[in-house]
C-alpha cells in the first residue's frame, strides 16, 4: 500500500481515477490518495483556466455524472455545431462530438446551432467568420461589388446574393456561389470572313456591348453565356452578310447591325442578358478588291469633278451673255462701264496710248 498526497489549487480540478475508472472530482484542497496493490489509483489535476477540458478519458468522466455543475457538456450530433464564448469574446467554433467546458471560474456562454440550415446567419457574423477557427467549419465567400451570387445547394438553384460575405457550414449540404458581373460588357467578333451574295470575301470586325439581366437564366440557360453570344453573333452576321450584294453593304452598314440586332434579341433574352448595342467595326477586303474599289473611287470622283468644271464653266458663259445683253439695251451703262476701265488704267503709274487710224483717235480723245 502507498500513500500519495495531491494538492488542488483553487483554479484547479482533480480527476480521481481507480484501477482505470472514473470515481469523483476532487475540489480545491489536499489530499491523500491510497494506491493498492491490484488496485492503482491517480490523480489527473487539471486548470480551469483552461475552460475547455481535453482528456483522453474524457467519455468515462461525462458518463459518470459526476461533473455537476462545475462544468457544461456537450455531445454535438452531426446537424449540430456550436458557437462557445468565454468573458464576452469569442473561442471555438465546435464540430460534431463530446466536449465539456468547465464554469465558474470563467464566464462561458454556448450557442447550438442546426446546420440544416445551409446559410451561416448571426448577429455577429463578420467576428466569427473572420475567426480562423472557422475555417474548418464554414466555407466562406464574397460576393464582390457591381456582381450578384447564384447560390446552389445540392445542384438545385436556392437564391441571388447581393454584394457582401456569407458563409455555409461544411457537410450539410454543397453549397455553391456562382458570381455574375452585372456591368455593361464589351465583346469582340474579330476575323470573321464571310462571303457576300455577289461572291466578294470580306473579313468583318464587330462589337457587342451587353450586360447581365437575369443572373440565375445566364448561369442556367449555357454553359458560357458570353461564349454564346459570341456564337449566335457570328451565325447571324454571316446570314445577314451572305444574302446583301458588297455595294449595298458597304453604303449602309449600320443597317446591318441594327438587323443583326433585331435578329438576335430573342435568343440574347433566352441567356438572361440584355443587348445593348451592336456596331460593325471594320471591313476588310481583299487586296485586289481594294485596289479595283480605289480605282472606281477615283473614277468617280474624276468625273465628278469634270462635272463641276463644266457646270461653272456654263454658269460663267451664261452670266457673260446676260451681261452683254444688258449692255447692248442700254448704252448708258456701256458708257458706265467704259469710264470704270478708264479709271482703273489711269490709277496706274504710267498711261501709255497708242493712237492708230484718226477715227480711232478721236473717239479716244473724246473719251479722256
Amino acid at each position: 500500500m502507498y500513500l500519495k498526497r495531491v494538492r488542488v489549487r483553487s483554479f484547479e480540478a482533480g480527476l480521481y481515477f481507480v484501477n482505470g475508472e472514473f470515481k469523483r472530482v476532487l475540489d480545491p484542497g489536499r489530499y491523500w490518495i491510497i494506491d493498492l496493490p491490484g488496485r492503482p489509483a491517480r490523480v489527473d489535476v487539471v486548470s480551469k483556466r483552461d475552460t475547455w477540458l481535453v482528456h483522453d478519458q474524457l467519455d468515462l468522466i461525462v458518463k459518470s455524472g459526476l461533473l455537476g455543475e462545475r462544468a457544461t457538456v456537450l455531445d454535438l450530433q452531426d446537424q449540430e455545431r456550436a458557437l462557445v464564448w468565454v468573458e464576452g469574446r469569442f473561442s471555438a467554433l465546435l464540430r460534431p462530438g463530446l466536449y465539456v467546458y468547465w464554469t465558474g471560474l470563467k464566464r462561458v456562454r454556448i450557442e447550438v446551432v442546426d446546420v440544416r440550415k445551409v446559410r451561416f446567419e448571426h448577429p455577429d457574423f463578420a467576428l466569427v467568420v473572420r475567426s480562423p477557427q472557422a475555417k474548418a467549419a464554414l466555407d466562406v465567400c464574397e460576393v464582390q461589388r457591381d456582381r450578384t451570387g447564384v447560390l446552389f445547394v445540392d445542384g438545385r438553384y436556392a437564391s441571388n446574393l447581393e454584394p457582401g460575405l456569407y458563409a455555409f457550414w461544411q457537410g450539410a449540404a454543397n453549397a455553391r456561389v456562382v458570381e455574375v458581373d452585372l456591368r455593361e460588357t464589351a465583346l469582340d467578333i474579330s476575323g470573321q470572313e464571310i462571303m457576300t451574295a455577289d461572291k466578294v470575301t470580306l473579313r468583318v470586325n464587330a462589337t457587342i456591348v451587353y450586360r447581365v439581366n437575369d443572373a440565375r437564366r445566364a448561369v442556367c440557360a449555357s454553359d458560357d453565356c458570353r461564349q454564346a453570344l459570341y456564337r449566335e453573333a457570328q451565325l447571324a452576321l454571316r446570314a445577314l452578310l451572305g444574302a446583301k450584294e458588297l455595294d449595298a453593304f458597304l453604303a449602309d452598314k449600320d443597317s446591318v447591325a441594327a438587323e443583326t440586332a433585331e435578329l438576335l434579341r430573342k435568343r440574347v433574352e433566352q441567356l438572361g442578358l440584355e443587348l445593348i448595342s451592336i456596331g460593325i467595326r471594320d471591313v476588310i477586303l481583299p487586296g485586289e478588291m481594294k485596289d479595283l474599289m480605289n480605282k472606281v473611287t477615283e473614277a468617280r470622283k474624276a468625273a465628278e469633278a469634270n462635272l463641276i468644271a463644266r457646270r461653272e464653266e456654263t454658269a460663267a458663259m451664261r452670266s457673260q451673255a446676260n451681261t452683254a445683253k444688258v449692255l447692248a439695251e442700254n448704252p448708258t451703262l456701256m458708257r458706265l462701264r467704259e469710264l470704270e476701265v478708264l479709271e482703273k488704267v489711269a490709277s496706274a503709274a504710267q498711261l501709255k496710248i497708242v493712237l492708230g487710224e484718226k477715227g480711232l483717235a478721236d473717239r479716244v480723245v473724246n473719251l479722256l
